[in-house]
């Protein structure tokens, strides 16, 4: 396994539609064990997408079982070709990216959410989701095609905040 090197903006290949994942084998297994290696070693990251690692594939990893939400979630999930079918209510909530690793910002997403996906060895699921869990999915589906966080912002000048950055010894 490795850490992979996370893109980060202005990057261009994090603009691209990632392509849909036809092959269900070895390799495509050894990738995810490294792109999990790469979300574990990242700060606090409760997902990550292929193309946040160079990889133009329609692959997401989301961990929200640690996360301090109130609402049931569905724990560890790998999501081979997810999409969204169904979407109900809207809520703003803060974003962080670790494509953009010194911003956060206010971004307004669909509260409940339906997805269809494959697995690592090709078979299909559905899930339903809501709160956390949906935002965090919503936003790595934005990144398989091409759409980050910043580019949902309703205001860049009031919506957009610079992550505050500290340093043994004090502030930085």
């Amino acid at each position: 396994m490795a850490i992979l090197e996370i893109l980060k903006l202005p990057d261009p290949r994090l603009k691209q539609l990632a392509d849909e994942v036809v092959r269900f084998d070895d390799e495509l297994h050894g990738f995810i064990a490294d792109l999990e290696e790469t979300r574990q070693a990242g700060p606090a990251a409760v997902g990550i997408a292929a193309p946040q690692v160079g990889r133009s594939q329609r692959i997401v990893i989301l961990d929200c079982s640690t996360t301090r939400k109130p609402v049931p979630n569905h724990g560890y999930l790998i999501l081979v070709n997810p999409e969204i079918t169904e979407w109900d209510g809207f809520e703003l909530g803060r974003e962080g990216c670790l494509s953009v690793p010194d911003y956060t910002g206010n971004v307004i997403r669909a509260e409940r959410i339906k997805v269809r996906s494959q697995d690592p060895q090709g078979e299909d699921h559905e899930f339903e989701m809501e709160g956390f869990e949906a935002r965090a999915l919503q936003h790595e589906v934005d990144h398989l095609d091409g759409i980050l966080f910043i580019d949902r912002l309703v205001s860049r000048r009031t919506d957009l905040f610079q992550r505050k950055v500290y340093q043994k010894g004090g502030k930085k």
